[in-house]
């Protein structure tokens, strides 16, 4: 199994896995997809790449895989430039296109056989490949039937296989959980996550705790620009106004709203119902003993005290509504 995903070493000094991104505009005549953004992808990663529809995500996903040319700046894999050294990155990445490259009318397992052979694997090396693929991926109920008799789970499975058959050092995978159901979202969850553990992997998608459950990193990206950069528990904290705590006390709450801003207590919402005031309050620390010293010093009826943290879905409108 530890071969399935251990990458060759690398032949240029630089780390295997590395993906450096610099100043990437790409334009479509006066429209511009990407503009100017700059990051960096580090071995071993798993990177949530977030955005509208719309917003430059694909575009930058074929950039780096080398199957479009950046209009500006550079973009390097492994140290080599993908203007230059096109044909080489394509070997070193395994590709998972949102519309998954399937020939369905072949049986599955000689789809990957001829997958396999493109990828230029020694004839005498392709059924040991396909076997450890078909372990990695759960292929072994399917091998013999034709892949468009397959379920869109199972297809997913088999689009997964043929990006990691030739052993690449990076996976860019562009919404590998489209169209799944709930539990084959988990299974593709699982398997990425796994694949994770030794390879580089930058993954799009629209559901947000996918990224939450499985990535190191997030890059969020509007209207081509990078937006966000960081690990979600960082941009929960950095962009939706730190910890949110949720504070309750009998009363109107007029005293109450007044104290908090003279202690410079950051109050993101107000209500009140059925006799009890209702706050959302923010702040970078954490506040909690604090409000209850107030509540017990100004004679409030504490009804609620509970802190409750962002999520990258409130990140995500946050950075992305304008």
């Amino acid at each position: 199994m530890e071969d399935i995903l251990h990458s060759e070493a690398d032949h240029n000094g630089t780390s295997v896995g590395t993906i450096n991104v610099r100043g990437l505009t790409k334009s479509y005549g006066p429209e511009r997809a990407v503009d100017n953004i700059t990051f960096d992808v580090r071995p071993g990663e798993v990177v949530g790449f977030l955005g509208p529809n719309g917003a430059g995500k694909t575009t930058t996903m074929k950039v780096i895989t080398g199957y479009l040319i950046p209009t500006e700046g550079t973009v390097l894999v492994d140290g080599m430039d993908v203007r230059a050294d096109t044909l080489a990155i394509r070997r070193r990445i395994g590709y998972l296109p949102e519309s998954t490259p399937l020939y369905r009318e072949m049986v599955t397992y000689d789809y990957l056989e001829f997958v396999a052979a493109m990828r230029g694997i020694a004839k005498e090396r392709r059924g040991a490949r396909i076997k450890e693929m078909t372990h990695a991926c759960g292929l072994h109920d399917v091998l013999g039937k034709k892949i468009d008799t397959l379920s869109k789970g199972y297809r997913q499975r088999v689009g997964l296989a043929q990006a990691m058959i030739h052993n690449p050092p990076i996976l860019i995978l562009d919404e590998p959980t489209s169209g799944l159901d709930p539990n084959q979202i988990v299974e593709i969850r699982e398997l990425i996550r796994k694949i994770g553990r030794e390879k580089t992997v930058v993954l799009s998608t629209h559901i947000l705790p996918e990224v939450q459950a499985s990535c190191d990193r997030v890059l969020i990206i509007h209207k081509g620009k990078i937006v966000a950069d960081g690990t979600p528990r960082l941009l929960q904290e950095n962009f939706v106004g730190g910890r949110r705590v949720r504070y309750s006390i009998r009363g109107d709450g007029s005293e109450a709203a007044a104290v908090l801003a003279d202690y410079g207590i950051n109050i993101l919402e107000r209500d009140i119902a059925e006799d009890e005031s209702r706050f959302v309050l923010s702040s970078r620390r954490d506040i909690r003993d604090q409000l209850f010293q107030l509540a017990v010093d100004h004679n409030w009826a504490l009804t609620q005290l509970h802190r409750e943290e962002g999520n990258l879905e409130d990140v995500f409108r946050q950075l992305t509504s304008a």
